[in-house]
């Protein structure tokens, strides 16, 4: 990993960088967790229907057990980051990754679907917490180009690791559908290695007349605005691939795997494109929204598995390249007094994008007849999004400081 940046000024500074090595693998790490919970459970759901056919209301219980984490961690984040800017970013990561384990760990015990989809709201407060405190501390710790190396290997680390987590849930899955949860105590071992290995962060000394500046919400606002559709367009393949191989008559497990494993690839070749990237974040983004858009529409108009595969790649590689972007973007514009505030609202932002992805395809789906015409049109929005992002970048300097 590359080594850390010199401390950033004292106007808007932090205690001195953190060192590569075990810090930084630990927030890689720390990141990871929150996707764990969102798809470990994907490949035991039957399993977990026909457990609870019996309970009324299970068929929209059940799915509620994946999807209400990210609900959650969208709607509590912004709290989360106000809670880090007071109370501190490792003492709040440290107690949120022990609960996370002991969340996630409940429904091995629990056998009342309602008290397994409470403990799933509770998976995604704590998930909140340690999104945002992993974040904050990459910031913190780093600055420059090697800040946003390790925000681009963050993603990466988040992308590569749902595709092992959901083979881990499938293998896991074999032994029951209670077993997978086994790998929520993961947070067990990790919150003492971050106790004591992460170093402690505070902030240099500020003028007296910047004591009380306000919370830049005007400059975070459009961000947050672009990362909610930005992460619609980053969850369109991983949660619809499936069904758009189903409606080209591809049902064998082995093959929608391997798809789903080559286009989670993409996304890891884009985070790792990222780290090489030339030219200003304003400047590269539309050519981004513009490569994922001619994803979406080859995989529209794709008669066969080749084209919708290329369609897939050129999307995924676009989107990896796309929200390490949209973080680095947010974060150069956060000080540190503002920083875990800013970062709980681009959290929140990403994952109510996350959630809303499955509502807006089935919404196109509904009002166009099928799924393939649904991501076209979402195709066709995603290519108009460059025209206003122009107008965004003039706003945001504006209120720069």
């Amino acid at each position: 990993m590359p080594a850390s940046a010199a401390p950033p000024a004292r106007a808007h500074g932090t205690t001195p960088a953190a060192p590569g090595g075990p810090p930084a693998a630990l927030l890689m790490a720390g990141s990871c967790l929150p996707v764990l919970g969102a798809v470990l459970l994907a490949p035991v759901l039957p399993a977990v229907q026909r457990h609870f056919e019996a309970v009324p209301g299970s068929t929209a219980l059940v799915p509620l057990m994946l999807t209400v984490p990210a609900l959650s961690l969208a709607l509590l984040a912004p709290f989360a980051g106000a809670v880090v800017d007071r109370l501190g970013r490792k003492r709040l990561l440290v107690a949120a990754t022990l609960l996370y384990a002991l969340f996630g760990t409940v429904p091995l015990w629990l056998d009342s679907l309602y008290g397994i989809v409470a403990s799933r709201v509770l998976v995604g407060v704590a998930e909140a917490a340690v999104m945002t405190c992993c974040t904050t501390l990459i910031s913190d710790y780093y600055t420059g180009r090697v800040r946003d190396r390790y925000l681009a290997a963050q993603t990466m680390c988040a992308s590569a690791s749902a595709t092992v987590f959901l083979a881990l849930g499938g293998v896991l899955g074999a032994a029951g559908w209670r077993a997978p949860f086994w790998l929520y105590a993961v947070g067990l071992p990790l919150a003492p290695l971050m106790a004591r290995v992460l170093p402690a962060v505070t902030p240099a000394a500020r003028p007296a007349t910047d004591e009380r500046r306000p919370f830049p919400v005007r400059r975070m606002a459009g961000l947050c605005l672009l990362t909610v559709f930005g992460a619609v367009v980053f969850y369109t393949v991983p949660v619809e691939m499936s069904y758009l191989l189903a409606d080209l008559g591809v049902e064998s497990t082995g093959v929608i795997g391997a798809v789903t494993a080559l286009a989670s690839a993409a996304t890891v070749l884009g985070s790792v494109l990222f780290t090489r990237r030339t030219g200003g974040p304003w400047r590269r983004l539309p050519l981004l929204f513009l490569l994922c858009a001619a994803g979406f529409l080859c995989m529209s108009v794709a008669d066969g598995l080749p084209l919708l595969l290329v369609g897939a790649v050129l999307n995924c590689v676009g989107t990896g390249l796309l929200l390490p972007s949209l973080l680095t973007l947010a974060m150069s514009r956060l000080d540190f007094a503002d920083r875990g505030r800013g970062t709980g609202l681009w959290t929140a932002a990403f994952f109510l994008g996350e959630f809303l992805c499955p509502l807006v395809l089935l919404g196109g789906k509904a009002a166009l007849g099928d799924l393939p015409s649904a991501v076209g049109l979402l195709g066709l929005v995603t290519l108009v999004v460059p025209a206003a992002l122009p107008v965004l970048a003039r706003r945001a300097d504006r209120v720069r400081p």
